[in-house]
């Protein structure tokens, strides 16, 4: 069976937040390989790879968040500024925390990014839940 089947029976809003982690895993995937090869093999500092890896997670998180999570029929035209606008706070944020945690704290880059990482996930949650991928409101007759 599919997990999405077992999810049917809980309320609606933590079945997206379950299916939102999941999206995010995969785009956290995508995101700290970015990141580690930027560092470990690039010779660039954790920031500029936070920040790498922040945007090439980014663009698989629309795609499935769009579709699995939200199941949005939002017009691209319309949901795609959003998106970019809450992953531009959450970009910021990455780049807040990440400049504390590793530049100043000089915390290792990866329990740093670890701990960014579940801050901006709430962030991310409420803002396209509320916003990104909310209906658009019907014209009133």
């Amino acid at each position: 069976m599919v997990m999405g089947q077992y999810l049917v029976f809980l309320p609606g809003w933590l079945r997206q937040f379950i299916t939102f982690f999941w999206v995010g895993i995969l785009s956290a995937i995508v995101h700290y390989s970015v990141l580690i090869a930027m560092v470990e093999f690039g010779g660039y500092s954790p920031v500029a790879g936070a920040l790498s890896g922040y945007v090439c997670g980014g663009v698989v998180s629309y795609g499935l968040n769009r579709h699995f999570t939200y199941e949005s029929d939002r017009p691209h035209r319309e949901a795609t500024w959003r998106f970019v606008v809450v992953a531009g706070v959450g970009f910021i944020l990455t780049w807040g925390f990440m400049q504390l945690f590793s530049a100043h704290w000089l915390w290792p880059y990866l329990p740093a990014q670890i701990i960014t990482t579940g801050i901006v996930l709430f962030w991310s949650f409420l803002a396209h839940k509320l916003w990104t991928f909310r209906p658009p409101a019907s014209p009133v007759a």
